[in-house]
């Protein structure tokens, strides 16, 4: 009886261990940044970021074990910086916002290295298109206390799409030199903070 006592009372404090670990984590929007780059005219950087966005998942501090990334974007809250360019990104040369109102990033597959997430597989859907990326972490900040007693987990990290296989095919050429005036290649550079639910 009394191995039997010492037995669950060592599995509710593992149970208990575990739990205060592992937690649901939502995107703290005032302290994320999703943004991207583009070429432009072949021989310039222009960047961007959407300003509006919801994100959650979970991570297991003691493995360092980050798993079900959901983030869902507003596709109108793009922002380069330049008013009429936005408008023209937002209307149906480029994301068409009033047929697909949002984008969304769901994670498939968390490689997890050194005690800390490394690479983030996952679906990206944008224009009704669905297909696989790849987000290198390339900055783990690990784990934080703020000043109010909240957890927080943040990282960063950077990925590519080819924007044509999503539809995305808009381009204008250029007359005086053999290129585009828009590149294809997208570059993701993400600043993510989350903030711990329970």
């Amino acid at each position: 009886m009394k191995a039997i006592t010492i037995f669950l009372t060592v599995l509710l404090s593992l149970t208990t261990t575990i739990t205060s670990i592992a937690g649901n984590y939502r995107l703290d929007e005032a302290h994320t940044h999703l943004g991207f780059k583009i070429r432009h005219l072949g021989f310039s950087n222009v960047r961007g970021n959407f300003d509006k966005f919801k994100g959650q998942g979970e991570f297991e501090q003691k493995g360092g074990i980050l798993s079900k990334l959901v983030v869902t974007i507003d596709a109108a809250s793009i922002n380069t910086n330049e008013p009429d360019r936005d408008r023209h990104l937002r209307d149906s040369d480029f994301f068409h916002v009033k047929k697909y109102p949002t984008l969304r990033f769901k994670s498939t597959k968390i490689t997890t290295k050194n005690g800390r997430p490394w690479s983030i597989n996952g679906e990206l859907t944008m224009r009704g298109v669905t297909k696989k990326v790849v987000l290198k972490v390339d900055e783990w900040g690990g784990t934080m206390e703020d000043a109010w007693g909240n957890q927080r987990i943040a990282f960063s990290a950077t990925g590519k799409i080819d924007r044509r296989k999503f539809g995305l095919t808009w381009n204008k050429g250029l007359k005086k030199v053999a290129g585009v005036t828009v590149g294809n290649e997208v570059k993701f550079e993400l600043d993510i903070q989350a903030i711990k639910l329970d």
